[in-house]
């Protein structure tokens, strides 16, 4: 199994699509608003699908900002992890 996607993974992620550095990236944006379409955000999903997260496009795309994306892809980390135990 891949390692676990951390915060700073998570926001280095954002960041490398935004021309962004991490420390940059304001999780409380809006992703259409930060400049994110939707072919980067193809990118990402599949990014952290290879971390072993069941996330799909559809369930970012619907979320208002960055920071309810990290609270979905953890939840659904851990939820990965109780499942492969």
């Amino acid at each position: 199994m891949p390692a676990a996607l951390t915060t700073q993974q998570f926001r280095a992620d954002l960041a490398e699509l935004l021309y962004q550095e991490p420390e940059e990236v304001d999780l409380d944006d809006n992703p259409a608003g930060a400049g994110l379409d939707s072919l980067r955000l193809i990118t990402l999903v599949e990014r952290w699908q290879a971390y072993g997260i069941d996330v799909s496009f559809i369930d970012l795309a619907e979320l208002p900002s960055f920071h309810h994306w990290w609270r979905l892809l953890d939840e659904r980390q851990e939820e990965g992890r109780h499942d492969d135990a």
